[in-house]
């Protein structure tokens, strides 16, 4: 029987990571592997409410320290009620975002110890970690200039801020490799799409799925 395994894709806004997580899910599907997919924040009843308060509650000034326990809640919940029942299926999990996320932009780009927020972060999951991480990464002016949509509470903030942000992820991505993988994000969809099948297909086929990286 295969392994269940859980996948989570990352990275700063605008470099298609949530256009590819969707391309990711229809081609596991399509090759009749059980797969759920799921959204950070957001996922659940509760995680929804705290997204649209996080993403879009403009009303409220939020300080750091407490924007972070809410994405942390969120993600507590999706574990519970979402990832960890899934798993104990026996399905593949594919995240669009995790705890990485909250170590990046409230830590590396807003200023809260990275370690703390990982250590806050293995708390809210019990300790779960995606087996895979997929970390987007692009130019800055690049990634801008893909946005197609009005910006988010953190998608506004300044470029220095969102430089900091790429920053943190490859540098999080570096000190942790093998389960954090870069993907370049620069290229046509087909092509980045082509580079995660690959990288998702070999662990896979590690935990006892047949998977061809054509397939789909």
């Amino acid at each position: 029987m295969p392994k269940p395994a859980f996948l989570s894709l990352d990275g700063p806004d605008g470099t298609g990571k949530s256009t590819q997580h969707a391309l990711l899910v229809d081609w596991l599907a399509a090759q009749g592997v059980p797969v759920t997919a799921c959204t950070d924040p957001g996922g659940t009843a509760l995680g929804q409410q705290l997204r649209q308060l996080l993403l879009f509650g403009r009303d409220h000034r939020i300080a750091l320290p407490a924007e972070a326990m809410l994405f942390m809640a969120s993600r507590a919940q999706l574990v519970e009620e979402v990832i960890r029942p899934a798993l104990a299926r026996g399905e593949v999990v594919v995240a669009d975002r995790y705890t990485l996320a909250n170590v990046v932009y409230q830590g590396h780009a807003g200023g809260l110890n990275p370690k703390d927020l990982w250590a806050v972060g293995r708390v809210a999951t019990g300790g779960l970690d995606p087996d895979l991480t997929l970390v987007f990464d692009a130019d800055l002016d690049v990634a801008l200039a893909r946005r197609t949509r009005a910006a988010d509470r953190l998608e506004e903030r300044d470029r220095e801020y969102q430089e900091a942000v790429r920053r943190g992820f490859l540098y999080e991505a570096g000190v942790r490799p093998g389960p954090y993988q870069i993907v370049d994000a620069t290229p046509d969809l087909a092509t980045v799409q082509q580079a995660v099948r690959a990288k998702v297909a070999r662990l896979l086929t590690d935990f006892g799925w047949s998977v061809t990286e054509a397939g789909g």
